[in-house]
This record gives C-alpha cells, structure tokens and sequence, in this order.
C-alpha cells in the first residue's frame, strides 16, 4: 500500500533525526552515515511499530528477536571498515535491516538465519527493494558459511558466550569480527582482528550491550 505524502515526509525526518543523532554519538563513517540515512528501517519492522523505527532503541520483530537500535546497528558497521570491494559474512540475518547496511556498502552479503520465518520475511523485503547482492540461507550461525569465505567482515547480531571457532577459521587475515559475547543478559561487544593462518587474532572491547542468543553449535543450546 501507497504511503500518503505526509506520512513519507514524516519518516524521511525521523531518519534525518536518527542520522544527525549518530553522528553526535561518535559515529564518523560517511559510508554507514549514508547507508543508513537512504534506507527505509520502516519497512524492516512490523506495520504497528513503523512509527517507533527511527526511534534509538531495538524494537520486536516477532519470533522472540528484535532489530537492534540504530546506533549498535551503525557502531558495528563502522567497526568491521568495509568497503566497495569486501565480502561480508552476516550472522543473524533477522529482519533484514543490517543485511541493508551492509549491501549498500560492501560487495557481496552473506547471512545466516536459524528460523525460517524470519529468512524469508528478510529476503522478501530485500528483493523488494532492489538488494541483489544479498544472499540468505536459513541454519547454524555458528558454523558461518564455508563455501564463499574467506570474509574480510563477519558481523554478529546475536550474543554468544564464547567466539565460534568456524567464524574465526572463515575471517580473512586483516579481517574483522564483530561479536557480542558473555552472559545471556549482558555482553561486551567485541572486535576481533584475525592476525594470521593460524587463527590469532587481537580483541578489542567496543562496549556493552544486550542480544538475544546466539544458538547452534557453538553457541546457546536451544530450550
């Protein structure tokens, strides 16, 4: 259904909102700014809750997870240093919007989603407005996905309580992980740098935060 002109003209101010207050937050990447200043978060939540999109807090997707608030959604981005030509792993594909973000910078956008509705609604939405360089496939997270590695940027929008090895083992050397790990109602946002071959890697603490579980193999066992 058409938006009315007015109702338009209010998201597009509630996402020039939403950018003027990224940028007083600290965010700096052009790139993310500019993302995220085009894209329509509106269409990546339920009918009920578009007026809340721009809002700086995560909002309910269904199925028990959320769309994380813009500024996590921009710091993580910024984070992994993307550019034009990188080949990005995304872990959590949920309602799609991050999966966004980083198709408008990046080259090519892989995501792994554990739950089918949600895999679906995303790639939907996706198609729909034109993001051809997405590619979703519903399973394990925590086993990433082997067959387009290595990534110069893995992106984590779950919370794990350690870092999955698989994730480590598909980075690129000079790559970077950006991952949520410790308890399951608090967290350190962590971005890991992979050193070399043999999987070193350097970790940096980016902040609290709070994700809904990581499950599979490496992560939380599902109840």
């Amino acid at each position: 259904m058409a938006l009315w002109p007015r109702k338009k003209q209010e998201f597009q101010e509630a996402r020039e909102e939403m950018i003027r207050l990224l940028s007083r937050r600290g965010i700096r990447d052009t790139k993310v700014l500019d993302a995220m200043a085009k894209i329509p978060r509106h269409l990546f939540v339920p009918p009920h809750l578009q007026d809340e999109a721009y809002a700086d807090y995560p909002l309910s997707i269904g199925e028990g997870q959320t769309i994380s608030q813009p500024y996590i959604v921009a710091l993580m981005t910024e984070a992994l240093e993307l550019d034009s030509e990188s080949n990005v792993l995304e872990i959590g594909t949920g309602s799609g919007y991050q999966a966004a973000i980083l198709a408008e910078i990046a080259a090519k956008v892989y995501s792994v989603e554990r739950l089918p509705i949600l895999a679906e609604r995303a790639r939907e939405t996706l198609r729909r407005l034109g993001y051809n360089n997405v590619k979703i496939k519903v399973g394990d997270g925590t086993l990433g996905w082997p067959e387009f590695c290595p990534y110069d940027g893995i992106i984590v929008t779950a919370a794990s309580p350690s870092i999955p090895p698989p994730l480590i083992d598909q980075l690129k050397v000079g790559g970077r992980l950006v991952i949520p790990v410790g308890g399951a109602y608090s967290q350190e946002l962590l971005r890991i740098a992979k050193l070399d071959q043999e999987g070193e890697y350097s970790t940096e603490p980016l902040g609290g935060c709070v994700f809904v579980r990581l499950c599979g193999k490496y992560g939380w066992k599902e109840e």
